[in-house]
């Protein structure tokens, strides 16, 4: 695709990355047959493609209206056309570079400013949300259906954090909300890690990745919460830790891509660069251990939602699926597993019809294997899924638990 990047841009670091990647694309379409928003609204502008003609205009000068936002907005960055291009199109990065240009230029309602500011400044701050989500668990007995469907239940005590002290280190995300509203992921993780001889650690300093601020397009704030997490950790990583753990698959796309977000950084470039290779998800730490003293003879069937961060953010295919198997679970089969199942971090608050329409097909889909759980490898999906779910929604490290 060829472009005429307008001065504002052109001699910018990320207008020229932008340039690279819209130059990359070869307007084949072939990302269209894969995208949720296109499949649902049939429009070329809810496309990839239609993005990213989008993107070029604002980057070439051309006027930037409250239509290009919108469209660009209805894009859940589930990265699947990335996945179908024959190009190696980067669209997940172009689509968070066009969106945060457009942000600039484009005044929002006043309603929506404020829901956005809230998100950025309760969902990344496990002290803040607390107070919000422990009052409305005590009231959620007494809430409307509808009401209640969307508040976390509370969970099972979550038990204690192995203590022991194994050759094997490894450092664990703790995540922003995902502490409080599933707190036993990152124990089971830790449990069954510690079956396994290994040690997952926690840095108390570390906080949210900054996904959150990424796609809200606050880019500055998002930088700022990756650089906090990178002098959180730097202890460990000088200590030899062996990875950093990441249980929520959307975080783990973010934590991977720290190198490339800040390489301009001349402070945490390399630090950056470091961190990103340390970063694994949970999945690629444990489908190649030996998984013989977790088998269960229950013989469960099991659906697994592959969320679209660990299937095409990071690109990692049938871990999960091998790991519940040499276990002992019995995996259903999902139909159209590569669709996204609308969560998609805070796409389920800022469109919801959308999102409603696809946790619809997503959960039809999952159930009609008729499983005896559904199983995530992210929290957002986790929590989206369980609102409507007619069989318990866990992370499947509970499984192994």
């Amino acid at each position: 695709m060829q472009t005429t990047l307008a001065p504002a841009f052109k001699n910018s670091p990320e207008g020229q990355e932008a340039d690279a990647i819209l130059r990359s694309c070869v307007h084949c379409g072939f990302c269209n047959a894969t995208c949720p928003t296109y499949q649902l609204l049939g429009d070329e502008l809810d496309g990839p493609r239609g993005r990213i003609y989008l993107i070029k205009q604002v980057l070439e000068g051309q006027p930037v209206t409250q239509k290009t936002q919108l469209h660009l907005d209805r894009c859940l960055t589930c990265r699947a056309c990335e996945t179908t291009c024959p190009s190696g199109v980067r669209y997940g990065r172009l689509a968070d570079l066009g969106r945060a240009i457009v942000e600039q230029r484009v005044k929002r309602p006043l309603l929506q400013r404020l829901i956005r500011r809230i998100l950025r400044l309760t969902l990344p701050y496990p002290q803040r949300f607390r107070p919000l989500l422990r009052p409305a668990q005590w009231l959620r007995p007494l809430l409307p259906a509808a009401l209640k469907r969307k508040i976390p239940a509370p969970q099972a005590p979550i038990g204690k954090w192995p203590n022991s002290q194994h050759t094997r280190r490894m450092l664990v995300l703790e995540g922003c909300v995902q502490t409080l509203a599933t707190p036993l992921t990152n124990h089971a993780a830790a449990r069954v890690m510690d079956k396994l001889g290994i040690s997952l650690l926690r840095a108390p300093k570390a906080g949210c990745c900054g996904a959150v601020s990424q796609h809200l397009s606050a880019q500055d704030e998002a930088l700022n919460f990756m650089r906090k997490n990178i002098d959180a950790w730097w202890s460990y990583v000088e200590s030899g830790i062996e990875a950093i753990v990441i249980t929520a698959s959307g975080c783990g796309t973010v934590v991977k891509e720290y190198g490339h977000l800040l390489s301009h950084d001349p402070l945490y470039g390399e630090k950056a660069q470091r961190v990103s290779e340390l970063a694994k998800d949970l999945s690629e730490v444990l489908v190649d251990e030996d998984l013989t003293q977790l088998s269960r003879r229950a013989h469960r069937k099991v659906a697994f939602q592959s969320p679209c961060t660990l299937q095409h953010g990071q690109q990692i295919t049938n871990y999960v699926e091998r790991i519940l198997g040499a276990v002992g679970y019995s995996l259903t089969a999902v139909p159209n597993a590569h669709l996204c199942c609308g969560s998609a971090g805070t796409y389920s608050i800022l469109q919801p019809q959308l999102s409603q329409r696809l946790l619809s097909d997503k959960l039809q889909a999952l159930e009609s294997g008729h499983p005896d759980y559904i199983v995530s490898a992210n929290i957002g999906c986790q929590l989206h899924l369980a609102t409507r779910a007619a069989v318990p929604v866990r992370h499947w490290i509970e499984l192994l638990d």
